[in-house]
């Protein structure tokens, strides 16, 4: 079992075009909707789904989840200072999510956090257990 870190920053109402964020429903799905998904840089609503997107979208890969954590941490702290709220760039706040994501990563969960940046401005990190996933172990592993 490893880990892939995956990050996303841009505009909030990209982020919320749902439709794009969502995998194809029907099976076998279009070749236009699946080809849409996969090639789109948003984050997937349901976090196991990065796995299908290009491989070039992984920002790191770990085989502990103590190191995947370590990374969301280090990105937390570079962007923290950019974060909408006040009270999300609390140090003790930003250290329970990494803890919180060490401790998910370890149980073979997949761990994703967003935060509003300056508007109209998105962060979406994510560190996704892969080989197998957990929450979907049918999706191949992006750098194997």
């Amino acid at each position: 079992m490893h880990h892939h870190g995956y990050l996303w920053v841009g505009p909030k109402a990209d982020f919320d075009c749902e439709a794009l964020r969502r995998p194809p429903c029907h099976e076998p799905p279009s070749v236009a909707a699946a080809t849409e998904f996969t090639t789109v840089d948003l984050p997937p609503i349901e976090t196991a789904y990065w796995l299908i997107k290009p491989r070039a979208l992984v920002r790191g890969t770990w085989n502990e989840p103590k190191e995947a954590a370590c990374w969301l941490g280090e990105r937390l702290a570079e962007y923290a200072p950019r974060f909408a709220s006040e009270a999300d760039r609390d140090t003790a706040y930003l250290a329970r999510l990494v803890d919180r994501a060490a401790e998910r990563l370890r149980g073979g969960a997949d761990t994703s956090y967003g935060f509003y940046l300056g508007r109209p401005s998105y962060l979406s990190l994510a560190a996704v257990t892969c080989s197998p996933n957990r929450s979907r172990p049918e999706l191949a592993c992006p750098v194997a």
